[in-house]
């Protein structure tokens, strides 16, 4: 009987044995297949939502179109807030870059890797040179006064050469880029053709937004202190409560957004500064001193290569809808689409 026991385990301990050996099952053509219909229908099904979600979007933006031409300003811009609060099928670009606190005054504050740092550095520096050459508050009341009167224009830049063409787009495609991140609306640009350019050496680009009404007034105090003769003494009672900081701070920013592009593709700016112009003229109707200035561009600088820095390929997306003369709409939708998915 034990012999039998014993014989009885023996059995079943070679058939543990054996079937522990036995080889895994792999999985079948049958299974890879219905899992990749599984995975495939999933990825299809985004895909058409993602579709979904931009047919809409675009829809949207021809009726901020229409508003724009129409010179419906207010209304335009309620349709873009409506549509920056959608969770699908909405703006989820603009307004959402974030600036940097005005407490923190250099990159060296920043959690930065030292490889970005190093680059940040570089281009920060080089473009705070090209703003110290123009040093526009030494010399501002010895400037023609006829170069005042086009600082109710919300960006342009100058162009000497037909190459400059392409520099012309990335300049402008830096305003406006720079403008729709800090939830500014574009309300319409201009960007001379290669043969304008060829024939005017003065012909210019330009980006005008919705929101810096207050330019035409600093305009027109410049005309009134000309039309007294008071030129040469362009000090002001200051007018600090005519704008929000908030306003100030986006306008500072999307003012040098062009000068920062043009440092990005090119590593200089053959600009001749006009934009720094119109913003230290804007500091002298707010009634800042030179270093409320200094400190106020130094800050804008830093965060404007914060923001141009991170986003070069969609500055280039942006630049190319530009240059075919598409609408603000279509524009906004070539950001939109170049940003999708990716950190703001």
């Amino acid at each position: 009987m034990s012999f039998e026991c014993g014989e009885s385990s023996t059995a079943l301990s070679s058939t543990v044995i054996s079937f522990s050996r036995e080889p895994k099952r792999k999985p079948s053509l049958s299974m890879y297949s219905a899992l990749t219909c599984r995975l495939g229908g999933e990825l299809a099904a985004a895909i058409g939502k993602e579709a979904e979600y931009s047919k809409r979007r675009r829809q949207a933006l021809k009726r901020v179109d229409r508003e724009l031409s129409r010179g419906n300003f207010k209304v335009a811009l309620s349709l873009v807030k409506q549509l920056q609060r959608k969770p699908a099928g909405g703006l989820r670009s603009l307004g959402a870059a974030k600036l940097v606190p005005k407490r923190l005054s250099s990159l060296d504050e920043l959690e930065l890797d030292s490889k970005e740092l190093l680059t940040l550095q570089a281009l920060f520096d080089s473009v705070m040179e090209s703003i110290e050459r123009c040093n526009p508050f030494d010399s501002l009341d010895e400037a023609p006064s006829d170069t005042v009167e086009s600082i109710v224009e919300d960006g342009s830049y100058v162009s000497l050469k037909e190459e400059d063409h392409f520099m012309c787009v990335q300049h402008e495609a830096g305003h406006f880029l720079t403008g729709y991140l800090l939830g500014v609306l574009p309300k319409g640009y201009e960007i001379p053709s290669a043969e304008a350019l060829k024939q005017d050496d003065f012909a210019v680009g330009r980006v005008q937004f919705v929101g810096f009404d207050f330019l035409k007034e600093v305009a027109d105090a410049r005309k009134q202190k000309k039309d007294t003769g008071q030129v040469g003494s362009w000090a002001m009672q200051g007018n600090r409560g005519e704008i929000s900081s908030k306003t100030l701070n986006n306008f500072s920013c999307v003012i040098l957004g062009g000068l920062v592009a043009e440092h990005l593709a090119f590593g200089h700016s053959e600009g001749h500064y006009s934009n720094i112009n119109k913003l230290d003229k804007v500091f002298q109707w707010l009634g800042y001193n030179k270093s409320e200035a200094d400190s106020q561009v130094k800050w804008a600088a830093l965060n404007t290569v914060l923001i141009s820095h991170h986003h070069i390929q969609v500055r280039s997306r942006l630049a190319e809808a530009m240059a075919l003369g598409r609408s603000i709409g279509s524009c906004i939708d070539s950001i939109e689409n170049a940003l999708s998915g990716e950190l703001i």
